[in-house]
């Protein structure tokens, strides 16, 4: 089996729609339900829970965000950073997208909705940190959702995995500028030390892990094949890792949503106007450069979606278990599965408009 076939065939361990990542909305329901249920029940043990940290850095979440984190870097490769010249077009607007229009408009639409329209409905102490929330969910783009968003959209499988290896790399070095600046913007106190730790604990150290073990697994004969079953079996793992996760938010914000079950669904608005807007920026951009629609799509699709691994990580560690930031990002998790699919279908039933511009070649 040549290079080629080999990539291919670890990227498609993460392809497909499975049982859990289908319903993820669903379990994030249920999260929220069985979260503030024990949260109501057991207040002192999600208090105890919330005292073991070091550094500002609850060490219960670091655990459970490495075990959500790793297995979906395994499938990174970043040997194929060379390929992202071969669609640079794509590679070019995606890159812009994420980095030069995604953080600040997330930004914008935050201070819009959360701190102008919306704000007498919400609590005054928490607005500040429902906007943090919002800057830090769309300052990383996503890692992982996003292979199965490309296989759903039939995506180029090598322009999305080259795509993704370059956004991590990116990452370690533009994650803690962008939201120490877009925070500064809002007035925001920023603990540079807390995030500067963040960057490291949640994507250099896990990047450099996953590297390590995929180098050694590839070792091995039928590497490729070893790799793609290992992460296939640390899968469940990984999603178990994300319910426990929002389960302790969700039971440190109980009380909160009980009082206020209006906030999930304000949030839920900016963040769902963010998504459309850059999904269909990166579309058309790409549409107007005539890129091929394989990769128009996962290019829109990857300006659109977040790391929220990362974004409720990072909002933990900065704010606390009981802060608006990191309801915020949590409530990216619950509308992603759905607003995702929406943005799927539409670049679905859009091929033949899209194939139609002169100079577009159909895949």
């Amino acid at each position: 089996m040549n290079k080629l076939n080999n990539t291919i065939e670890t990227q498609s361990a993460g392809a497909d729609m499975g049982f859990f990542e289908r319903y993820l909305t669903l379990w994030v329901f249920l999260c929220i339900l069985v979260g503030i249920g024990l949260g109501h029940i057991s207040p002192d043990v999600f208090q105890a829970i919330g005292k073991l940290e070091i550094a500002k850095i609850n060490l219960p979440v670091a655990v459970l965000i490495w075990l959500m984190i790793i297995p979906m870097l395994l499938k990174i490769n970043l040997k194929e950073l060379k390929g992202v010249t071969q669609h640079w077009r794509g590679v070019g607007i995606t890159l812009i997208v994420n980095w030069g229009v995604k953080p600040f408009s997330m930004a914008l639409l935050g201070w819009l909705f959360i701190g102008y329209l919306f704000r007498p409905l919400l609590p005054e102490a928490q607005i500040d940190s429902y906007i943090a929330g919002l800057i830090i969910l769309a300052a990383a783009p996503c890692t992982a959702m996003v292979f199965v968003w490309s296989h759903l959209c039939r995506g180029e499988p090598h322009f999305t995995l080259s795509q993704v290896a370059l956004n991590d790399i990116i990452m370690v070095f533009a994650f803690a500028p962008i939201v120490g600046l877009l925070l500064g913007l809002s007035s925001i106190s920023v603990p540079w030390d807390t995030l500067l730790l963040s960057v490291v604990l949640y994507i250099v150290v896990p990047l450099i892990i996953a590297n390590t073990l995929q180098k050694f697994i590839l070792n091995y004969e039928h590497g490729y094949a070893r790799l793609a079953q290992i992460i296939k079996q640390l899968h469940p793992f990984s999603l178990l890792a994300l319910l426990v996760t929002l389960v302790l938010l969700f039971g440190f914000q109980g009380e909160q949503i009980i009082a206020q079950p209006l906030v999930i669904l304000l949030l839920a608005i900016p963040i769902l106007v963010q998504v459309l807007f850059n999904s269909g920026l990166a579309y058309l951009l790409n549409w107007a450069v005539r890129s091929p629609h394989c990769v128009a799509g996962p290019s829109a699709l990857i300006g659109a979606s977040n790391f929220f691994e990362l974004a409720v990580a990072t909002a933990i560690s900065l704010f606390g278990f009981e802060s608006g930031a990191a309801l915020a990002t949590v409530v990216g998790v619950l509308i992603e599965v759905p607003v995702m699919l929406f943005a799927v279908g539409t670049v679905n039933r859009t091929r033949a408009w899209y194939e139609c511009r002169a100079g577009i070649v159909g895949y």
